[in-house]
């Protein structure tokens, strides 16, 4: 099998390492300081789960360099999908799975728009792993799996042969049957993590132990489930509160990764997160009263400190 990782940061980074390391045919499509360590030094990761080293590493900043691959993983911010999923053109054979493992959940679409609906495949990553220096992934905790399915649902040859080179390379990974439900249950806590953290300046914690700040991060959760069951998500009853409690289950300090780019005054993924609920709930007549107003708090931080006026 042949996978190109487009975005080799956290996510693509840590998995794409992992599958190199067990033999299977990996490029890296990076640039810059990053791009140029992994060829100079490989790509070193960091993890409770066992250091890897993938050295020497095939990363090459021009997909045309490539050729057409079995896999793309698709691992990019949510503000380059449309650039990213252009200069994958050179990857995509007739047979060419394209997987989306982002955090929002719109991906698919604009990757299909650009590269045709028979190549785009939803995708879900659980991960929590960055770019600690060029050419190095540190992964915190253990919790690392991959869940992907063709977004019709139909069993899919290229899928389980992806699937089979992940468990080679020895993580948990698997084949959904209903992606798209799959990449809405993430979603209903991300965005709402995101979206409260960021809003508050505060890590979990401290939100749910206050009466109205935990109602805040209630809502945000109830109306992003509602916005998804309106869109066709098949979301089961009680998903309201699964994903509470999950919230009060992870550590006091945790805080979304958006709350981690507004301290540091990097661009935010908010339109494509809490400013997705916003959207959505408009175009289908759902109200979205708490998610419209932390958008609106956020809105002026999302290009990151450079934005003018």
């Amino acid at each position: 099998m042949k996978i190109a990782v487009m975005g080799a940061g956290g996510v693509g980074g840590y998995f794409g390492a992992k599958l190199a390391q067990s033999g299977t045919d990996v490029t890296f499509i990076a640039r810059g300081a990053h791009g140029a360590a992994i060829r100079e030094k490989g790509l070193r990761v960091y993890s409770p789960n066992g250091d890897v080293l993938v050295h020497p590493a095939k990363a090459i900043s021009d997909p045309a360099g490539i050729g057409p691959v079995d896999v793309v993983m698709f691992c990019v911010k949510l503000w380059d999908v449309e650039v990213a999923a252009t200069d994958c053109k050179p990857l995509i054979g007739p047979d060419t799975a394209v997987i989306s493992f982002q955090n929002g959940v719109d991906a698919e679409e604009r990757v299909a728009a650009i590269l045709g609906a028979q190549h785009a495949v939803g995708g879900v990553a659980a991960i929590a792993a960055l770019i600690e220096a060029p050419g190095v992934i540190r992964h915190t905790g253990t919790m690392a799996w991959l869940k992907f399915g063709e977004l019709d649902g139909r069993p899919s040859p290229r899928l389980e042969a992806f699937h089979e080179a992940c468990a080679k390379a020895g993580f948990e990974a698997s084949i959904s049957s209903d992606i798209i439900a799959d990449i809405w249950r993430k979603f209903a806590f991300l965005a709402p993590m995101a979206g409260a953290t960021a809003a508050m300046r505060m890590p979990i914690g401290p939100i749910l132990a206050d009466a109205d700040t935990r109602r805040v991060f209630e809502d945000l959760i109830a109306e992003t489930v509602a916005v998804g069951r309106a869109r066709g998500a098949r979301l089961e009853d009680g998903l309201e509160a699964k994903q509470l409690t999950f919230a009060e289950g992870l550590p006091a300090e945790m805080k979304a990764s958006m709350l981690g780019d507004l301290e540091r005054g990097n661009r935010l993924e908010l339109p494509w997160l809490t400013g997705a609920v916003v959207r959505l709930g408009r175009d289908l007549g759902v109200p979205t009263p708490v998610s419209d107003f932390v958008h609106t708090i956020l809105k002026l931080h999302a290009e990151g400190r450079n934005q003018q006026g």
